[in-house]
C-alpha cells in the first residue's frame, strides 16, 4: 500500500480553499466606471425568473404591412432560444403568437441589474446578426455597402471569443472572434482573398447596418479560418467578443424585428426572501460542518474541506468561472438540486468516517483502518451517486435546450417525445449533476488522499483521532 505524503494534505487543502474564496469573491478590477472580470463570483450567478423576477419582451417585424409566414416566426423564436441559450439563460419562455405575427420572449433579470434597464439585453436578442465578408469598404449614399458579397454567416460553422494577437510578430494582443469556416466557407475565403492578397486589398466585416472592421488581406487564407478583430477607435471587451460568437452562432433572424413593448415579471419569492434563504443555507452548513467536527474528528475536518470544494464547484459552474465561459441560471429547482447532492456529499464522508471508525475498533492500524474504511465506503457511494448521475443527465437532456449536448446524446430516446425546453427542471439537473461531480472529485478522491496524508503525522496517529475507542 503506497503511503500519501505529509506534504498533500496542505496542497489539496489550500486549492480547495483558494478555489473556494474565489468561487464566492471572483477577482475584478476597475478603470473609471469599467469593470474588468478575471475571474466570475457568486455575484455573477443569474437567478431564475421564480427568485428575482424578470423581463417580458414582445417582438413584432420592423418593416410595415410584413407579413412572416408560421414558419419564418417559429425560425426566428429558435434563433431566440439559441441565443439565450448561449448566455447561460435556461429559465426563459420563447412562442410565437401567429395570430398578432409577434413573438413574446421572458427571461430572468442580470444580477447587475439594479434598476429596470434590460434594452442592451433586448437589442442583442433582436438583432438581425446578419454577418458578411464584403470585397472592399465602399458605400453608397444611405451607408449601405456595395462590393461583392465573400460569405455570410451560413457559411460558418462555429465562433468564439478568444484573446489572441492581431500582428503577424505576436505582441499585440486583443479580444477577438474566432471562426470556423464549412467547406463553402472555407473556398470562397481561400479564392477572395488570394485575388485580393495580389493587390492589398480590404475585407469589410458587417454584422448588420454596422462595419466593425475592414483589415487588409496580405496573403491568401486557406486554412478554413477567419479572425474577426475590432478597429483601433473600438477594440473588442470580453463582454463584446462573447456576445458577438453568441450572435453568429445562434443564426440570424430570418426577417428585421423592432421591440413592440416590454414590462417586468414579478418574482415568485417575496422581496428579501433569496437573502434570507442564503443566510438559512450558511447556517445550515456551518451546523452541519460542526456536526462533522464534533462526531468524526479529524474525518470530519477532511469533510469538512471536502464539502466546501464541493460548494465552490457548484457556485464555479453556475457563473462560469472564467470570462467568456457560458453561465447557468439558478432556479428553485436548481437550489433543491444543490443541497439534494450536498446532503449526498456529507452522507458520503459520514459512511467513509464511520467505516474507518469501525476498522479501528475492530483492531486494525491507523493505515489499514483508513485503507478498508475508504474501500468499503465506495462502493455504496458509487451506486448511490450513479444512479442519481443517471436521473440528472436524463433530466438535462429531456429538458434543456435542442441540440444541447446531453440532448443530442439521448436523442435516439428522446425522438419519440415532443420537444420540451423546460428551464426549471433543466437547472435541478444540472446542479445536481456538477454537485455529483463535486462529491467524487472532493468527497471521494481529494478526502481520502488528506486523510491518508493526515495519518503520516506522528501526532495524528491515535485512534481517537478518527473517533475509535481503542487506546
Amino acid at each position: 500500500m503506497k503511503r500519501t505524503g505529509k506534504p498533500v494534505f496542505f496542497i489539496v487543502a489550500i486549492i480547495t480553499i483558494v478555489f473556494t474564496i474565489l468561487s464566492i469573491t471572483g477577482i475584478s478590477s476597475y478603470y473609471g466606471d469599467i469593470q474588468s472580470v478575471y475571474i466570475k463570483g457568486g455575484d455573477q450567478i443569474r437567478w431564475g425568473i421564480d427568485i428575482r423576477g424578470g423581463v417580458e419582451v414582445t417582438f413584432v417585424p420592423a418593416q410595415d404591412g410584413a407579413d412572416p409566414t408560421n414558419e419564418e416566426l417559429d425560425g426566428a423564436a429558435e434563433v431566440m432560444r439559441q441565443r439565450l441559450v448561449a448566455q447561460g439563460i435556461n429559465d426563459y419562455s420563447v412562442y410565437s403568437d401567429y395570430n398578432s405575427d409577434r413573438i413574446v420572449v421572458q427571461f430572468p433579470w442580470a444580477e447587475d441589474e439594479e434598476t429596470f434597464d434590460p434594452e442592451t439585453a433586448i437589442s442583442e436578442l433582436g438583432a438581425t446578426a446578419q454577418l458578411q465578408f464584403i470585397e472592399g469598404t465602399d458605400t453608397d449614399e444611405e451607408g449601405n455597402p456595395t462590393g461583392e458579397v465573400i460569405l455570410d454567416g451560413s457559411m460558418v460553422d462555429s465562433a468564439r471569443a478568444a484573446y489572441a494577437p492581431v500582428d503577424q510578430q505576436g505582441t499585440d494582443y486583443q479580444w477577438v472572434v474566432e471562426l470556423t469556416l464549412n467547406d463553402e466557407g472555407t473556398q470562397a475565403f481561400a479564392t477572395a482573398t488570394s485575388e485580393l492578397a495580389s493587390t492589398n486589398g480590404q475585407i469589410a466585416i458587417w454584422m448588420d447596418d454596422q462595419m466593425i472592421s475592414a483589415p487588409q488581406v496580405d496573403e491568401a487564407i486557406t486554412g478554413g479560418q477567419a479572425i474577426i478583430s475590432g478597429n483601433q477607435d473600438n477594440q473588442f471587451t470580453s463582454e463584446s467578443a462573447t456576445t458577438l460568437a453568441n450572435q453568429i452562432n445562434g443564426g440570424s433572424l430570418p426577417f428585421s424585428l423592432e421591440t413592440a413593448s416590454y414590462s417586468t415579471i414579478d418574482p415568485t419569492m417575496g422581496e428579501g426572501a433569496r437573502d434570507a434563504m442564503i443566510l438559512a443555507a450558511v447556517i445550515a452548513f456551518v451546523l452541519i460542518c460542526i456536526f462533522m467536527l464534533a462526531v468524526y474528528r479529524l474525518p470530519g475536518v477532511v469533510a469538512v474541506i471536502a464539502l466546501m470544494g464541493q460548494v465552490a464547484l457548484m457556485i464555479a459552474a453556475l457563473t462560469g468561472f472564467f470570462p467568456g465561459i457560458s453561465s447557468s441560471t439558478l432556479t428553485l429547482p436548481g437550489i433543491a438540486g444543490m443541497i439534494l447532492s450536498i446532503g449526498m456529499g456529507v452522507d458520503a464522508n459520514i459512511i467513509t468516517a464511520e467505516r474507518i471508525r469501525e476498522e479501528i475498533n475492530a483492531g486494525k492500524s491507523i493505515d489499514g483502518a483508513i485503507h478498508l474504511g475508504y474501500h468499503r465506503a465506495f462502493t455504496a457511494i458509487l451506486d448511490g451517486n450513479i444512479t442519481t448521475l443517471i436521473v440528472a443527465i436524463i433530466l438535462m437532456g429531456t429538458f434543456g435546450a435542442p441540440g444541447s449536448f446531453f440532448n443530442t446524446i439521448l436523442q435516439p430516446i428522446l425522438f419519440m417525445f415532443p420537444a420540451s425546453t423546460e428551464g426549471t427542471i433543466y437547472s435541478f439537473g444540472f446542479t445536481l449533476m456538477v454537485g455529483i461531480v463535486g462529491n467524487f472529485v472532493f468527497g471521494v478522491f481529494a478526502s481520502r488522499l488528506m486523510t491518508q496524508s493526515l495519518s503520516r503525522f506522528k501526532c495524528f496517529r491515535k485512534p481517537k483521532f478518527y473517533g475509535g475507542e481503542r487506546a
